[in-house]
């Protein structure tokens, strides 16, 4: 088994040129999800190498799922297209996880646009229920026997691609809380993300917020209206100018309900 992988999700990129704009001088797996399948393995200078896989599925969540199931490594990072590593990326995280021994999950500084912060670690903190929302997947390094043996997948009903916006990466998160791993957060950082317009944002309209609600419903179970009350009263200034407070609340609501008949359905998170 290999040491450390970078797991990237991608859609519709020549992948070899994803390799030399993200900076990837380590072992790891692209899933390119475009119009046509296909995989073969790419072999870098230092002799690491990166295994494609093109296919034709769509959703950040199956893209994410599918690189799990074919990595080969004890350490794997998750990533995205718009990521570029730093110099040593790969000597950061296996320093981390042998200074946190403990740790099932290790999430790092990504550097951000500031219209797209949600977070920035100046001090190791364990990552718990109440503040594992702040992160981004493409933040965390994970041991994936840890994963493989807790059954944690990625949700396939939210983010780019799903029929629900983004939480994908913060139900993830709570998911693996719930089953019992150790998440901690170190002030090292290994990259930068390139800014891009969101494939998912598309304002603070109707549609976000039936879709929180949806999500609060995974994320918070019986408190899901008390943690969307909470969350529309402390945004309103900001989130809602498109749509009222009221409204807004009541859509959440309503999304809330939606979250609570798919999964009575059974409706495959």
């Amino acid at each position: 088994m290999k040491k450390f992988e970078v797991l990237v999700s991608a859609l519709n990129n020549d992948p070899e040129q994803l390799i030399g704009r993200m900076n990837l001088g380590s072992d790891a797996v692209i899933i390119n999800q475009t119009d046509h399948r296909d995989k073969r393995v790419v072999r870098l200078d230092n002799d690491n190498t990166v295994r494609i896989f093109e296919n034709t599925d769509r959703g950040v969540g199956t893209s994410r799922n599918k690189a799990m199931s074919k990595a080969d490594a004890e350490i794997v990072l998750f990533s995205d297209e718009d990521i570029v590593y730093d110099k040593g990326y790969e000597k950061k995280v296996l320093k981390a996880f042998e200074e946190n021994a403990d740790a099932d999950i290790i999430l790092f500084n990504i550097e951000v646009d500031e219209r797209r912060r949600t977070y920035w670690i100046d001090k190791r903190t364990k990552v718990g229920r109440f503040n594992s929302g702040r992160y981004p997947a493409y933040s965390a390094a994970a041991r994936l026997s840890s994963l493989k043996k807790t059954g944690v997948k990625f949700s396939l009903l939210f983010g780019g691609g799903a029929p629900y916006s983004n939480g994908e990466d913060s139900l993830f998160f709570m998911d693996c809380v719930r089953s019992g791993l150790k998440i901690v957060a170190v002030p090292v950082k290994i990259g930068k993300e390139e800014f891009r317009d969101s494939t998912w944002f598309k304002g603070y309209n109707e549609k976000f917020f039936f879709d929180r609600g949806v999500l609060y419903h995974f994320l918070y179970r019986g408190a899901a209206v008390i943690w969307g009350l909470r969350f529309v009263v402390t945004k309103s200034r900001i989130m809602c100018r498109e749509v009222h407070m009221v409204k807004a609340f009541s859509l959440l609501c309503a999304g809330i309900r939606k979250g609570k008949k798919i999964d009575k359905n059974g409706g495959g998170r």
